[in-house]
């Protein structure tokens, strides 16, 4: 055999190996991504509580993405971030204050938290007044006075539906929305199907006769 051929050959040798370890070499995972039922649960806004159900994804960090219940006593344990507080906070703070404490051990941490379940008493929708069963109803992704009203048997015999208001909560402020629920139920002015959010009171007044 010519020197060459040799040489040719060992060097075929040498490199099956090297292809044979590129090939095998296992492929990168995707960072974890919540489900798009999961991404809709709840608003951005939406105040956590206990009970709610809580998916942590943490950016090519799969080992600390978790799903967590919120605890009675208002808080959540995570890998290598134990005891925090979560009740009161929105998703996105909660996320940023996670972001701190995993600075510590992970470098440039990105932190996204879902709401997978809202049972808390900050996710209900509470319906009261003039109405069949008045009740507290649980908040589910675009839900409406109209979804409301359906829930709760519809309006009363005595129901002053065009007098109806929203009673909302936001950022520690106090809001009311006025909605003509018998323009909605009686004529279908979908005009007035106003969009609720957790945590929303929708009184409904008894007529004034």
């Amino acid at each position: 055999m010519r020197p060459s051929s040799v040489l040719l050959l060992a060097g075929g040798l040498a490199i099956t190996p090297l292809m044979i370890g590129c090939t095998s070499s296992p492929p990168l995972q995707a960072p974890p991504t919540p489900s798009p039922a999961a991404a809709k649960a709840v608003d951005n806004d939406y105040i956590i509580g206990p009970g709610d159900t809580l998916e942590v994804f943490v950016w090519r960090n799969p080992e600390l993405s978790v799903t967590v219940p919120v605890r009675p006593d208002g808080k959540i344990s995570t890998p290598l971030v134990e005891n925090m507080v979560a009740v009161g906070k929105t998703p996105p703070k909660l996320a940023r204050d996670m972001e701190g404490v995993l600075a510590e051990y992970v470098r440039s941490p990105k932190v996204n938290i879902i709401v997978t379940t809202a049972a808390s008493a900050f996710s209900l929708v509470k319906v009261v007044g003039q109405v069949a069963h008045p009740q507290a109803l649980p908040y589910r992704e675009g839900m409406t006075v109209l979804d409301a009203i359906l829930a709760v048997g519809g309006l009363g015999q005595f129901a002053s539906g065009n007098r109806a208001r929203i009673v909302r909560v936001q950022n520690g402020q106090q809001t009311t929305i006025h909605v003509k629920l018998a323009k909605l139920v009686n004529s279908g002015d979908v005009s007035e199907n106003v969009p609720l959010k957790p945590g929303d009171v929708l009184v409904v007044p008894e007529s004034i006769f």
